[in-house]
Protein backbone atom coordinates (compact mmCIF):
# COMPACT_ATOMS: atom_id res chain seq x y z
CA UNK A 1 0.00 0.00 0.00
CA UNK A 2 1.27 3.14 -0.90
CA UNK A 3 1.21 6.13 1.73
CA UNK A 4 2.83 8.82 -0.33
CA UNK A 5 3.15 10.23 -3.70
CA UNK A 6 5.81 13.33 -4.33
CA UNK A 7 5.92 14.41 -7.97
CA UNK A 8 8.37 17.38 -8.86
CA UNK A 9 8.38 18.69 -5.34
CA UNK A 10 9.95 21.82 -4.84
CA UNK A 11 10.65 24.30 -2.47
CA UNK A 12 11.95 27.92 -2.81
CA UNK A 13 12.84 30.83 -0.93
CA UNK A 14 13.66 34.55 -1.79
CA UNK A 15 17.26 36.00 -1.81
CA UNK A 16 18.93 39.18 -2.68
CA UNK A 17 19.91 37.90 -6.01
CA UNK A 18 16.30 36.14 -6.79
CA UNK A 19 14.73 33.08 -5.61
CA UNK A 20 16.62 29.91 -4.43
CA UNK A 21 15.47 26.53 -5.09
CA UNK A 22 16.54 24.44 -2.42
CA UNK A 23 14.36 21.24 -3.59
CA UNK A 24 14.39 20.59 -6.72
CA UNK A 25 12.52 18.27 -8.72
CA UNK A 26 12.02 15.70 -6.28
CA UNK A 27 9.49 12.60 -7.06
CA UNK A 28 8.80 9.47 -4.91
CA UNK A 29 6.82 6.97 -3.22
CA UNK A 30 6.77 6.03 -0.20
CA UNK A 31 4.90 2.16 1.44
CA UNK A 32 5.36 0.91 4.85
CA UNK A 33 8.98 0.94 4.32
CA UNK A 34 11.95 2.34 5.54
CA UNK A 35 13.51 5.32 2.83
CA UNK A 36 16.78 7.12 3.94
CA UNK A 37 17.56 10.28 2.56
CA UNK A 38 21.05 11.20 2.50
CA UNK A 39 23.29 13.78 1.41
CA UNK A 40 25.93 16.56 2.74
CA UNK A 41 24.08 19.76 4.74
CA UNK A 42 22.53 21.71 2.14
CA UNK A 43 21.64 18.79 0.11
CA UNK A 44 17.68 19.45 0.61
CA UNK A 45 17.35 16.48 3.22
CA UNK A 46 15.49 18.26 5.99
CA UNK A 47 13.70 21.08 3.73
CA UNK A 48 11.92 18.07 1.81
CA UNK A 49 10.72 16.48 5.63
CA UNK A 50 9.22 19.45 6.23
CA UNK A 51 7.84 20.92 3.27
CA UNK A 52 5.96 17.28 3.51
CA UNK A 53 5.05 18.53 7.24
CA UNK A 54 3.78 21.28 5.87
CA UNK A 55 6.46 23.26 7.81
CA UNK A 56 8.12 25.48 5.59
CA UNK A 57 6.83 29.32 6.56
CA UNK A 58 6.76 32.18 4.25
CA UNK A 59 8.05 33.54 2.78
CA UNK A 60 9.44 29.96 1.59
CA UNK A 61 7.42 29.10 -1.10
CA UNK A 62 6.18 24.78 -1.78
CA UNK A 63 5.23 23.74 -5.34
CA UNK A 64 4.42 20.14 -6.67
CA UNK A 65 2.70 18.35 -9.50
CA UNK A 66 1.61 15.79 -6.95
CA UNK A 67 2.17 15.32 -3.07
CA UNK A 68 -0.95 13.21 -1.89
CA UNK A 69 -0.31 11.47 1.64
CA UNK A 70 -3.06 8.80 2.21
CA UNK A 71 -5.48 10.05 -0.56
CA UNK A 72 -5.44 13.37 0.91
CA UNK A 73 -3.74 16.54 -1.60
CA UNK A 74 -1.14 17.76 0.41
CA UNK A 75 -0.45 20.88 -2.02
CA UNK A 76 -2.30 23.94 -0.47
CA UNK A 77 -4.00 22.01 2.50
CA UNK A 78 -4.92 24.70 5.30
CA UNK A 79 -2.99 25.23 8.30
CA UNK A 80 -5.96 23.86 10.46
CA UNK A 81 -6.35 20.61 8.36
CA UNK A 82 -2.85 19.98 8.59
CA UNK A 83 -2.30 20.40 12.45
CA UNK A 84 -5.33 17.32 12.45
CA UNK A 85 -2.64 15.14 10.21
CA UNK A 86 0.37 16.19 12.39
CA UNK A 87 0.83 13.88 14.91
CA UNK A 88 -2.18 11.71 14.30
CA UNK A 89 -1.00 10.33 11.05
CA UNK A 90 2.33 11.97 10.09
CA UNK A 91 4.91 13.22 12.64
CA UNK A 92 8.18 14.60 12.68
CA UNK A 93 11.16 14.13 14.74
CA UNK A 94 13.69 16.88 14.46
CA UNK A 95 17.49 17.10 15.12
CA UNK A 96 19.04 17.43 18.58
CA UNK A 97 16.54 16.94 21.24
CA UNK A 98 18.08 19.73 23.11
CA UNK A 99 16.90 22.06 20.81
CA UNK A 100 13.63 20.65 19.94
CA UNK A 101 12.00 20.11 23.19
CA UNK A 102 10.52 22.90 25.06
CA UNK A 103 12.88 23.82 28.31
CA UNK A 104 10.16 24.85 30.46
CA UNK A 105 7.04 22.03 30.27
CA UNK A 106 8.18 19.00 31.82
CA UNK A 107 8.49 15.86 29.46
CA UNK A 108 5.01 13.64 30.39
CA UNK A 109 3.19 16.67 29.67
CA UNK A 110 4.87 17.71 26.65
CA UNK A 111 4.05 13.64 25.15
CA UNK A 112 0.78 14.21 26.31
CA UNK A 113 0.36 17.73 24.14
CA UNK A 114 -1.03 15.64 21.12
CA UNK A 115 -3.39 13.54 22.74
CA UNK A 116 -4.96 16.22 24.03
CA UNK A 117 -5.47 17.75 20.96
CA UNK A 118 -6.37 14.66 18.82
CA UNK A 119 -8.43 12.87 21.15
CA UNK A 120 -10.99 12.98 23.71
CA UNK A 121 -8.96 11.06 26.51
CA UNK A 122 -9.23 12.01 30.37
CA UNK A 123 -5.72 13.34 31.96
CA UNK A 124 -5.56 9.85 33.69
CA UNK A 125 -5.65 8.11 30.73
CA UNK A 126 -3.47 10.26 28.82
CA UNK A 127 -0.95 9.97 31.85
CA UNK A 128 -1.61 6.10 31.39
CA UNK A 129 -0.83 6.29 27.86
CA UNK A 130 1.92 8.43 28.02
CA UNK A 131 3.85 6.03 30.63
CA UNK A 132 2.99 3.24 27.99
CA UNK A 133 4.73 4.95 25.20
CA UNK A 134 7.54 5.75 27.23
CA UNK A 135 7.85 1.92 28.02
CA UNK A 136 7.46 1.35 24.54
CA UNK A 137 11.11 3.71 23.63
CA UNK A 138 12.50 1.78 26.63
CA UNK A 139 12.28 4.28 29.18
CA UNK A 140 13.04 1.68 32.46
CA UNK A 141 11.80 4.51 34.87
CA UNK A 142 8.65 6.01 33.31
CA UNK A 143 7.00 7.53 36.60
CA UNK A 144 10.12 9.16 36.95
CA UNK A 145 10.81 10.52 33.57
CA UNK A 146 7.58 11.96 32.83
CA UNK A 147 8.20 14.64 35.98
CA UNK A 148 11.53 15.56 34.70
CA UNK A 149 12.45 18.10 33.01
CA UNK A 150 14.23 18.30 28.94
CA UNK A 151 17.60 19.31 30.61
CA UNK A 152 17.54 17.19 33.07
CA UNK A 153 17.65 13.63 30.67
CA UNK A 154 20.87 12.63 28.68
CA UNK A 155 20.75 13.23 25.29
CA UNK A 156 19.80 9.63 24.35
CA UNK A 157 16.79 9.16 26.74
CA UNK A 158 16.17 12.86 25.28
CA UNK A 159 16.20 11.40 21.95
CA UNK A 160 14.06 8.56 23.03
CA UNK A 161 11.17 11.01 24.04
CA UNK A 162 11.09 12.58 20.95
CA UNK A 163 10.42 9.24 19.45
CA UNK A 164 7.85 8.93 21.73
CA UNK A 165 6.15 11.93 21.23
CA UNK A 166 6.50 10.79 17.35
CA UNK A 167 4.56 7.69 17.57
CA UNK A 168 2.24 8.33 21.02
CA UNK A 169 -0.61 8.44 18.00
CA UNK A 170 0.48 5.79 15.97
CA UNK A 171 0.93 7.54 12.96
CA UNK A 172 1.36 6.23 9.13
CA UNK A 173 4.09 7.96 8.26
CA UNK A 174 7.14 9.05 10.95
CA UNK A 175 10.15 11.62 9.33
CA UNK A 176 13.10 11.38 11.46
CA UNK A 177 15.55 13.82 10.61
CA UNK A 178 18.96 13.06 11.86
CA UNK A 179 17.49 11.23 15.08
CA UNK A 180 21.01 9.71 16.36
CA UNK A 181 23.47 12.98 14.87
CA UNK A 182 23.70 13.86 19.06
CA UNK A 183 24.58 9.82 20.22
CA UNK A 184 27.47 8.15 21.07
CA UNK A 185 27.70 4.58 19.13
CA UNK A 186 26.11 2.59 22.05
CA UNK A 187 23.18 4.90 22.23
CA UNK A 188 22.71 5.16 18.73
CA UNK A 189 22.29 1.82 18.11
CA UNK A 190 19.37 1.52 20.54
CA UNK A 191 17.80 4.46 19.39
CA UNK A 192 17.41 2.82 15.96
CA UNK A 193 16.49 -0.47 17.29
CA UNK A 194 13.31 1.09 18.91
CA UNK A 195 12.63 2.91 15.78
CA UNK A 196 13.07 -0.13 13.80
CA UNK A 197 10.63 -2.58 16.35
CA UNK A 198 7.71 0.41 16.02
CA UNK A 199 7.74 0.99 12.19
CA UNK A 200 7.52 -3.02 11.91
CA UNK A 201 5.48 -4.39 14.79
CA UNK A 202 2.85 -1.30 13.81
CA UNK A 203 3.27 -1.23 9.96
CA UNK A 204 4.28 2.66 9.53
CA UNK A 205 6.14 3.87 6.74
CA UNK A 206 9.54 6.01 7.90
CA UNK A 207 11.54 8.69 5.97
CA UNK A 208 14.50 8.38 7.74
CA UNK A 209 16.85 11.38 6.64
CA UNK A 210 20.84 11.36 7.53
CA UNK A 211 23.99 12.06 6.39
CA UNK A 212 25.66 8.80 7.59
CA UNK A 213 25.37 6.03 4.18
CA UNK A 214 26.18 3.71 6.75
CA UNK A 215 23.83 3.76 8.89
CA UNK A 216 21.36 4.04 6.30
CA UNK A 217 22.59 1.50 4.25
CA UNK A 218 21.51 -1.00 7.84
CA UNK A 219 18.71 0.03 8.94
CA UNK A 220 16.81 0.93 5.28
CA UNK A 221 14.80 -0.54 2.44
CA UNK A 222 15.43 2.15 -0.25
CA UNK A 223 17.55 5.00 -0.24
CA UNK A 224 17.28 8.59 -2.31
CA UNK A 225 20.94 10.43 -2.37
CA UNK A 226 20.16 13.83 -2.18
CA UNK A 227 22.82 16.78 -3.50
CA UNK A 228 22.35 20.31 -4.19
CA UNK A 229 18.38 20.18 -4.13
CA UNK A 230 18.13 16.94 -6.75
CA UNK A 231 17.79 13.36 -6.36
CA UNK A 232 21.19 11.92 -8.07
CA UNK A 233 20.49 8.14 -7.47
CA UNK A 234 17.93 5.71 -5.72
CA UNK A 235 18.76 2.31 -5.21
CA UNK A 236 18.21 -0.69 -2.86
CA UNK A 237 20.01 -0.10 0.67
CA UNK A 238 21.89 -3.52 0.43
CA UNK A 239 23.21 -2.08 -3.48
CA UNK A 240 24.23 1.23 -1.70
CA UNK A 241 28.38 0.07 -2.47
CA UNK A 242 27.47 -0.65 -6.25
CA UNK A 243 26.11 3.02 -7.01
CA UNK A 244 26.89 4.57 -9.96
CA UNK A 245 26.61 8.43 -9.55
CA UNK A 246 29.72 10.31 -8.84
CA UNK A 247 28.44 12.18 -6.00
CA UNK A 248 27.68 9.03 -3.91
CA UNK A 249 30.54 7.46 -5.53
CA UNK A 250 32.62 9.80 -3.69
CA UNK A 251 30.78 10.46 -0.62
CA UNK A 252 31.49 6.18 -0.48
CA UNK A 253 34.77 7.38 -0.99
CA UNK A 254 35.39 10.30 1.21
CA UNK A 255 34.65 7.98 4.59
CA UNK A 256 37.04 6.41 6.53
CA UNK A 257 37.15 2.86 6.99
CA UNK A 258 39.00 0.72 10.46
CA UNK A 259 41.19 -0.67 8.09
CA UNK A 260 42.38 2.41 7.06
CA UNK A 261 45.55 3.01 5.13
CA UNK A 262 45.17 5.57 2.59
CA UNK A 263 47.49 8.79 3.58
CA UNK A 264 44.32 11.21 2.70
CA UNK A 265 40.94 10.74 1.85
CA UNK A 266 39.90 12.34 -1.45
CA UNK A 267 38.09 14.96 -1.63
CA UNK A 268 34.20 15.71 -3.55
CA UNK A 269 34.91 17.44 -7.14
CA UNK A 270 31.19 19.80 -6.76
CA UNK A 271 31.85 21.71 -9.70
CA UNK A 272 32.19 18.79 -11.77
CA UNK A 273 29.27 16.68 -10.12
CA UNK A 274 27.13 19.76 -10.89
CA UNK A 275 28.28 19.86 -14.53
CA UNK A 276 27.02 16.53 -14.42
CA UNK A 277 23.89 18.17 -13.32
CA UNK A 278 23.30 20.58 -16.04
CA UNK A 279 25.11 23.28 -14.48
CA UNK A 280 22.52 23.50 -11.31
CA UNK A 281 24.89 24.10 -8.56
Amino acid sequence: MTLLHVENLCVRFPSDQGEVEVVRGLTFTLGRERLGIVGESGSGKSMTGRALMGLIPKPGRVTADRMEFEGIDLRGLAEPAFRRLRGARMSMAMQDPKFSLNPVIRIGDQIAEALEFHSRLSARDRRARVLEVLQAVRIDDPERVYQLYPHEVSGGMGQRVMIAMMVILEPALMIADEPTSALDVSVRAQVLEIMDDLVRRRGMGLILISHDLNMVARWCDRILVMFNGQVVEECAAGQLHAATHPYTQGLLASMPRLDEDRAQLPVLDRALIGAGLGGRT
